[in-house]
């Protein structure tokens, strides 16, 4: 009678068979890929051509050169500032209801709109059409608003 088998060994390959074995792997992948192979290798061909293929491997070998210099960039006080800044208007943004800000967006896209048809017109205004445009409910809404952000905006700066 057999002795039962109580313990199973994996064949151990060289590694020329490992090697062949890996080839042949990727040999199969690339038979299965030739037409994204082709394009890659024609993108390659185009970059190296063109000088960028050579540049991105100059930046990447130059990658601690490059971290360097950024970091320099992002110290500036221009940089710094534009930082904060961005920064505090995110943080004032979080403050105003979206809607508004939507309606806002909205309206001066449409003053936009109307300024430009009026500067072709290129017809001077009145004292009196100045006067009678007070009483159109477009133009003293937008006055009140304006006042109102004026007002809001000086109450701001008192604070501060």
């Amino acid at each position: 009678m057999a002795k039962p088998i109580t313990k199973i060994e994996k064949p151990v390959l060289t590694e020329e068979e490992e090697q062949e074995r890996t080839l042949q792997e990727v040999l199969h992948e690339l038979s299965k890929n030739v037409g994204g192979v082709k394009e890659t290798m024609t993108l390659l061909q185009e970059l190296h051509k063109s000088g960028i293929l050579g540049a991105v491997n100059h930046l990447v070998e130059a990658k601690e050169d490059v971290t360097k210099i950024a970091v320099e960039q992002m110290l500036r006080p221009p940089v710094t500032n534009a930082i904060n800044n961005a920064m505090a208007a995110a943080g004032a943004l979080t403050d105003v209801d979206p809607q508004t800000t939507e309606k806002l967006a909205s309206g001066f896209a449409k003053g936009l709109q109307k300024a430009e048809e009026g500067l072709k017109e290129e017809k001077k205004m009145s004292m009196f059409e100045l006067a009678r445009s007070l009483k159109d409910p477009d133009v003293n809404r937008a006055i009140k608003f304006s006042l109102n952000l004026l007002k809001g905006v000086g109450e701001g700066l008192k604070e501060k």
